[in-house]
């Protein structure tokens, strides 16, 4: 237990610059606290219902400037198998994003849609198998889709549908879920892309087609809409996965995205504080704003338990602050903590640490 943790005397000293005001590639938000996307299946035959736009109007409501929905299926069969998981087509979904849209807005935030393709990850249904870069087998898996080059082009057309879809429902930015081991990101992986054509190989050529992907989102929406790529190293199966091995090599990537429109990167690690590379202290979203001087977030273990707001420590608050008033990164998303404790922003702020729930498993069953 922490409830000894003295309460906050002055936010402005404990939280430093995320509580300030923040432009985000044009965009403005009222804090530099994001919501991190997570998978919440509550949207019965893929259409978001008003009690998805509730919950995630609750976190708007109390100091998160910017929601990033959980993952939504682009418009193909490949794209994931979960009847409940949100998709970003036109009709009732779209109508259902669109009252999601509205009440984030109503409570003064604003809000991303991320796009997600599962990859080799969807289960078979309908005789459809997953679509991966290279049908290699993973351990427990079962066989999946090479790829060809028309079926790349038709994951592009998707996506772009998907992008299109979602700026008519009044989304703020996009997201391009391009991390932990899904399609996009099989594509970046030397493990899962075995190819031997222009999508393959080297670094630049497992890169080409989420830049691709990138480029089909950025021609499909208001050039006044942030594009924001997520990016990590692990995977949900392997968290020693690494899609570069040097600064050199990430760069070839990110380059690529920038180049391709990305307009800010959110940098996917499992502890924010822990380093990218040796010899530097930088975690992975100071390496991306490093490498293309775009505006970046980081996430990994904010705030999982009130622990976190105790002085001192790198792993905590004041690391936090620390990084951010250094310029490292830009932007902070918080997950878990929020399922549990919608007001976390607020409380943690206001130093009311009696009513904050440390993170516990079971708040991922939960839906408030």
């Amino acid at each position: 237990m922490t409830d000894h943790i003295a309460p906050v005397a002055a936010p402005a000293i404990r939280f430093g610059p995320l509580l300030e005001p923040v432009t985000m590639a044009g965009l403005p938000l009222a804090t530099r606290f994001v919501m991190a996307p997570m998978t919440r299946a509550q949207s019965p035959g893929g259409v978001p219902t008003p009690a998805v736009a509730a919950y995630y109007r609750r976190r708007a409501e109390h100091g998160v400037g910017l929601i990033i929905t959980e993952g939504v299926l682009v418009g193909h069969a490949s794209a994931g198998h979960e009847e409940a998981v949100p998709r970003m087509t036109a009709g009732a979904a779209e109508n259902g994003w669109r009252h999601v849209v509205d009440e984030v807005h109503a409570a003064g935030g604003r809000i991303a849609a991320q796009l997600w393709h599962l990859g080799s990850l969807r289960e078979p249904v309908d005789g459809l198998p997953a679509w991966s870069p290279s049908g290699v087998p993973e351990p427990g898996r079962p066989l999946s889709h090479p790829m060809t080059l028309a079926d790349i082009d038709t994951i592009l057309a998707a996506y772009a549908d998907a992008a299109r879809v979602a700026a008519r429902a009044g989304f703020d930015a996009i997201e391009i879920h391009a991390a932990h081991g899904y399609l996009l990101d099989e594509f970046l992986w030397p493990r899962t892309n075995r190819r031997t054509d222009r999508y393959g190989g080297s670094t630049a050529g497992r890169a080409r087609f989420p830049a691709e992907v990138v480029a089909a989102v950025r021609s499909a929406v208001p050039a006044s809409m942030p594009v924001i790529v997520r990016f990590s190293q692990f995977k949900e199966r392997d968290f020693d996965a690494r899609i570069a091995e040097s600064p050199a090599e990430l760069a070839v990537i990110l380059e690529a995205f920038a180049a391709a429109g990305a307009t800010v990167l959110h940098a996917s690690q499992r502890r924010f504080w822990q380093p990218l590379f040796a010899g530097s202290p930088l975690n992975v979203a100071g390496w991306a704003k490093h490498l293309t001087g775009l505006p970046t977030i980081t996430v990994g273990g904010v705030g999982l338990t009130r622990e976190f707001l105790a002085p001192g420590r790198p792993d905590s608050l004041t690391g936090l602050v620390e990084r951010v008033s250094a310029g490292e990164f830009d932007l902070v998303a918080i997950g878990r903590i929020l399922l549990g404790n919608p007001a976390w922003v607020t409380l943690a702020a206001e130093g009311r640490l009696n009513g904050i729930e440390d993170y516990r498993k079971e708040h991922e069953q939960t839906f408030a």
